[in-house]
Formats: structure tokens, sequence, C-alpha cells
């Protein structure tokens, strides 16, 4: 590094405002309440003027913290992730805290970010649902002694909380629905992981046993709940077929909303020729026409997580292991 490029120190900082580097570390630290409000000014102008920028790293290894959180998910781009992050930021907001994101969707990168938690680069993490992680690398990280929270119907609380929801029962609520209004075709649009075996699927297996219960045939589970052009040419090839089905669940709200679209393209109606039903109760689904029935909670509010995870970053002792859930039904509008 040239010295035209050298980062200013804060012996210099010092020098420039007339004080010691004491002062100036109380300063730059919030501890200002030590030091006169003129020489405060002073120090902070000093800064302004070498374009002193404090070292995060420097700041980390006193501290022994990174004021930062971690979100992991499966993907992006997904609403209830969105809404999960905006959440966790107001909440890491509160504390002063920022929040990092890692993307996992292989067993590949499962590794590698258990890795990086493990390496304490946040100070506590939210695993969202449908993240590959193993029971073995939760043990991992909590061996870590990571504070975690896992959203999983699928793990016991062990070293971290848990929240839950109660998507099984309201999935098998509407599949009965579909069943007693005389659907005797039912697609099923599926998550990518669903269809891998990676993790258990509540969603899928409350289709295969409504199948079984209702005498309903034949299983036509396909992938297409990830995204909205997935989800239109699934529908597609499904109309194509000479027994096409008479009413779609789609694992996703933004997949049925596709869904919907995709039908009135061609030229069919809902729900009179095809019921289409939803998972997540996305504020989206109420203005689709007609409005979409969905299974999902009443409102997406991820505040109770970002509360538990703040909960154990910031506590003097380790909490008691607990575990909450999230209270989910059958939401009946007009595709179904």
């Amino acid at each position: 590094m040239t010295a035209s490029h050298r980062r200013p120190t804060t012996r210099e900082v010092a020098a420039l405002a007339g004080v010691s580097v004491a002062t100036v570390s109380y300063v730059l630290n919030g501890k200002d309440g030590r030091v006169g409000e003129e020489t405060r000014r002073r120090v902070l102008a000093a800064a302004d003027e070498l374009g002193y920028v404090r070292s995060s790293s420097a700041r980390s290894l006193r501290l022994r913290r990174t004021e930062r959180v971690c979100l992991v998910v499966g993907s992006i781009g997904v609403p209830a992730y969105d809404q999960l992050a905006r959440d966790l930021s107001a909440a890491a907001d509160e504390a002063g805290y920022g929040v990092m994101t890692i993307v996992v969707d292989s067993p590949a990168r499962a590794d590698k970010a258990v890795d990086l938690l493990r390496q304490h680069v946040a100070d506590g993490a939210v695993v969202a649902p449908s993240v590959p992680l193993a029971d073995a690398q939760l043990r991992a990280l909590t061996g870590s002694r990571l504070p975690l929270v896992v959203m999983s119907n699928a793990v016991a609380p062990d070293g971290f909380d848990v929240v839950r929801t109660s998507e099984a029962a309201a999935c098998v609520e509407a599949f009965d629905h579909l069943a007693a209004t005389g659907r005797r075709r039912i697609a099923y649009l599926a998550h990518e992981h669903e269809l891998t075996g990676r993790q258990p699927s509540e969603r899928r297996d409350a289709y295969l046993d409504a199948l079984d219960r209702h005498g309903l045939g034949p299983e036509l589970v396909v992938p297409g709940a990830d995204d909205r052009v997935g989800a239109y040419r699934a529908v597609e090839a499904l109309l194509a077929r000479p027994d096409r089905p008479d009413a779609i669940f789609a694992a996703s709200d933004r997949a049925a909303i596709t869904a919907i679209l995709a039908l009135r393209d061609a030229g069919l109606a809902v729900p009179e020729d095809v019921a289409v039903v939803g998972v997540g109760n996305l504020e989206e689904g109420r203005i689709t026409r007609p409005p979409l029935t969905t299974v999902g909670p009443p409102a997406m509010d991820f505040h109770d997580v970002a509360r538990l995870l703040f909960d154990r970053v910031l506590a003097d002792e380790t909490p008691f292991d607990r575990e909450i859930t999230t209270s989910w039904s059958f939401i009946r509008r007009g595709s179904a």
C-alpha cells in the first residue's frame, strides 16, 4: 500500500485534533460521555478530514463479537424469505447489528455454510425452512456455541430454538375440501427439494395421503413451485395431458398465482374447470381473479423468530431451548 493510499490511524486523528489516542478511541467507539462536546466535535472533524474509517475486524477481535447475524436460506427471491429478512433486519437495527445472508441450495454449500458459521462470521443465525442442513451439521453449530434458531417441523430443540408451523393439518384440510367438492384429478406443483428426497415434505405427504384416503388418482407430482416460469410451463404440460387435472395444489402461492394465469391463457375458468390452491397466504393472492385459496398463517410475520434469535445473541447466560408453533389454516377464497 503506497503512502498516498495508506489507511489513516487513530494516532494521526489524535494529532490533528490535539487530543490523546485514548480520547479518540472513546469518541469513535461511542463512549464519548467521558469527553466534552467541543473535544468530541474536534475528534470527529479530524476523522472526517483524514478519511478515517474504523476497522470492523479489529473491533470484532476486541469485543469478541461481529455485531451481525446470519440468515441462512435455500434460495433468494422467495416472498416469505424476503419478509423474514425484513423482520430480522428490523430487530438487528434495534440491537445495533447488521444482517448477512448465506444461500444454501446444495449439500456442498451446506458444508461451506457450516464451516463459515463455526468460524463465527456472525454472532447468531436463523436457518429458514427447507435449508438442507443435516442433524450432524446442526450439532456442529451448537457445539461451536453459536446462538441458533431453526425454522423446521422436522427437528427438535437441542441447543437451539425451533419455530414450527401447523401446515400439515392445514394441507390435509385443503385436500379434503378439494375431494369434497368433486375434484378427482389433483396435480401437485412441487418444490425441487421435495422431489430430490433431501428433506421430508409435509405438503407432499398430505397430498399422497389424500389420494389414498379419497381413492383419487393418478398421482401427478411435477416441479414448478420454485419460480413463475417453471410454474407456467408445468401447468401448460399438465393441460396437454389426456387426463388433464381438475385441481392444482401448488406448494407456493407464487406458483399458484402463475397457475391461474396459465389456466386463463388456456381459455379455462377457475375454479369451474380447474380449482387452484396455494401455500403461503401472500398478500398478492387477495387481488388475483379469482382471489387465491391458500394454506398459510393469518399474516406473514417473523418478529417472533427475530426475537428468539436476539434473546440468545444478547443473553448473558444461554437460555433454555424453546419451541414455538405458528398457526396455519386453510383459507378458502374464490379459486377453489
